[in-house]
């Protein structure tokens, strides 16, 4: 345990006789990007509760690293249309300072948001925003609940490629949910599959030739597994593109 950040034994969990994990364990361990994937109603979310301590397993261990700090990112936030609050005031509630919201939100590229009302972001502004604050505590371990919700295709290209980005520049470790096969099986490290039970787990080329996962998502799902970006342009946060200039300075 010396190493690993978060260890969890034989979780099990119910709720009226319904079985919602079924003898989870499953280590986090430095460094590593970590992605939950899964059928609607498989106990992601539910395990990611359990991994932030804000759910108790009917049975089972979780044990957790002494001092270590975990930034969350939810799947969703809800803000009501008549309340102002604006984004410096929703991350201030951390009680971080100024100069560290400015920073983080530059970070995640949303710097330009400070002053905005939360109501008034885009879709990728808002999920920028939210890893913004998930960063504020210099996490050993970010958990982001689909950090891509909401976002079209091309700006979740460039959100994943962020999240890696973090992760080489601060050592932290990412446990990540997602269903967006095509796109996070190029972003991790490993990859567990998660049907109330662990079907499979492992790196992303190991797991995509697993007889559970293409059970689990169809053997179609083998051609988009993989997913590599090459660019050429670069997008907006909210995935328009923009061509880069060639070395004429002329657009392409």
């Amino acid at each position: 345990m010396s190493q690993t950040l978060i260890s969890l034994n034989n979780i099990n969990l119910a709720y009226r006789e319904r079985t919602v994990l079924s003898n989870i364990s499953l280590d986090l361990n430095p460094g590593e990007i970590v992605t939950l994937i899964g059928p609607n109603g498989a106990g992601k979310t539910t395990l990611v509760r359990i991994v932030l301590g804000l759910q108790k397993p009917d049975s089972g261990q979780r044990t957790i690293k002494r001092g270590l700090q975990i930034g969350y990112m939810p799947q969703k936030l809800y803000v009501d249309n008549t309340m102002p609050l604006t984004v410096k005031r929703f991350l201030s509630l951390t009680n971080q300072p100024v100069s560290d919201i400015k920073n983080a939100l530059g970070r995640t590229g949303v710097g330009h948001v400070i002053n905005s009302p939360v109501q008034s972001l885009s879709g990728g502004e808002l999920q920028r925003t939210l890893l913004a604050r998930a960063l504020l505590h210099n996490p050993h371990l970010l958990v982001l609940d689909e950090p891509a919700q909401g976002v079209d295709v091309n700006g979740q290209k460039e959100l994943y490629h962020l999240i890696t980005e973090l992760r080489n520049e601060q050592g932290c470790s990412v446990l990540m949910v997602s269903h967006d096969l095509h796109l996070v099986m190029a972003s991790t490290n490993r990859v567990v599959c998660l049907n109330h039970h662990i079907c499979c787990s492992g790196p992303p080329q190991q797991v995509r030739r697993d007889p559970a996962y293409h059970k689990m998502f169809g053997r179609e799902s083998d051609e988009l597994a993989v997913y590599t970006h090459h660019h050429d342009h670069e997008h907006t946060v909210d995935g328009n593109v923009v061509h880069k200039a060639d070395d004429t300075g002329d657009t392409p």
